[in-house]
């Protein structure tokens, strides 16, 4: 159990304070060690400017926090666990884009160091993984890297412009975007 880290779509905080549910990934964390996973969460802001900081209690399940600062308190704990292996189930789902691609950076550098499972329906998501299962109707449907999903499977080619056509509606006209993986 030791070497997993799991990250719900619905995040699990205790009755307690930030710093308790922080330190619950690694009660052996030191201050500076808590203080930066917060920082690589994009939690350490929000929860400085708590009245108690780190000491504020956020009530069962988190309720004094938001959707986004209960998902970010939960991604800097799975940091400060540091697992071999990480489970990520939409966790990134209560994030607003900005903070999603903040949070996607630190998730990133996590992964890079730990075998991940990514459950997700954001394909910004799992982009870049080493291998993308495309489930339809309960049934692996295809698996491969985004470059080759994206040139034979129609299920993903279809969710993929799905949401990145919806993002381009919002680009300015002449300005110029590329999707680039490192795949590719």
């Amino acid at each position: 159990r030791r070497a997993i880290g799991i990250v719900p779509q619905e995040p699990m905080l205790f009755a307690g304070s930030v710093r308790e549910n922080l330190l619950y990934g690694n009660a052996e964390a030191s201050e500076m060690e808590m203080i930066e996973a917060a920082r690589a969460a994009y939690a350490h802001d929000f929860v400085s400017g708590l009245p108690k900081g780190y000491d504020e209690l956020v009530g069962e399940r988190g309720v004094t926090l938001s959707a986004g600062q209960r998902q970010r308190i939960a991604i800097a704990r799975v940091m400060l666990k540091r697992p071999r292996l990480l489970i990520l189930d939409e966790a990134s789902s209560s994030l607003d884009a900005e903070s999603e691609r903040l949070v996607q950076d630190a998730l990133e550098r996590l992964m890079s160091r730990c075998t991940t499972l990514v459950i997700a329906h954001r394909l910004s998501t799992v982009i870049r993984a080493d291998r993308i299962l495309v489930l339809e109707g309960g049934f692996i449907e295809d698996h491969g890297t985004h470059s080759e999903l994206l040139g034979r499977s129609e299920v993903y080619a279809r969710l993929y412009r799905s949401q990145f056509d919806d993002a381009m509606a919002y680009v300015e006209p002449g300005s110029r975007v590329e999707v680039i993986s490192k795949k590719d």
